[in-house]
């Protein structure tokens, strides 16, 4: 798999109570990365990549269910894992972050870590891709736009700085999943978005999260008059 971004943030809901939500969003020069890469929930979010372990992401959210620290809950899974050597593994739980990056992930491979994010990435063509991200979510951190959106912007910025070095691979795919520990009767339709073969994954994946969120707010509008 190629780059992706996990983060947390903290907000205010609209009774004044404290919350966090949680995200990760990933993009690959091949298909179906959304039923692979991404794991979230109200505890954490996870992204397992390069020789893709689905195991390290649903473990790693039940762990982090259980109270673990993500950084307890994911090195503990490496640790159980013979070919952790191969992997690309990084997330956020409530209080902090992780990532890692096996000796023997390909092409180049890293990871950068800030205190509310990780980014990584791998077989791409060189650390401006994971930097780009980075910055992009750094700087659009407090933009008052959706979590999805900004996430699906960052994996943009990293795509325009060169993204995965695979151009000879067409069918791409890219995915956004973003949690909340709010309690809400309906959570937004653009939360969990997927674009699973294209060759365009960003940009379909951005007129999805469009739609979606138009979606949105105009059954909110329906049923509140109603």
């Amino acid at each position: 798999m190629t780059f992706s971004i996990c983060v947390r943030e903290s907000y205010v809901d609209a009774d004044g109570d404290d919350q966090h939500r949680f995200g990760v969003a990933v993009t690959t020069r091949l298909p179906g990365v959304g039923a692979l890469c991404p794991f979230a929930s109200e505890h954490g979010a996870v992204a397992t990549q390069a020789l893709t372990n689905v195991e390290l992401g649903e473990k790693g959210l039940d762990y982090l269910e259980d109270g673990l620290a993500v950084d307890d809950a994911l090195r503990a899974l490496l640790n159980a894992d013979d070919g952790r050597a191969e992997r690309q593994l990084h997330g956020v739980g409530s209080e902090g972050t992780f990532a890692f990056t096996g000796d023997d992930c390909l092409g180049w491979a890293g990871h950068r870590e800030g205190d509310d994010y990780t980014v990584a990435g791998n077989l791409l063509t060189g650390a401006e891709v994971v930097e780009a991200a980075a910055d992009a979510y750094e700087r659009d951190v407090d933009g008052g736009e959706p979590l999805a959106k900004r996430l699906i912007d960052a994996l943009g910025a990293g795509h325009a700085a060169g993204g995965d070095k695979r151009d000879d691979l067409d069918i791409q795919s890219a995915a956004v999943v973003v949690t909340s520990t709010e309690d809400r009767e309906m959570d937004p339709y653009y939360n969990d978005l997927r674009v699973d073969a294209t060759e365009t994954p960003l940009r379909d994946l951005r007129e999805t999260f469009s739609m979606a969120r138009a979606g949105y707010e105009a059954a909110l509008e329906k049923y509140a008059e109603e």
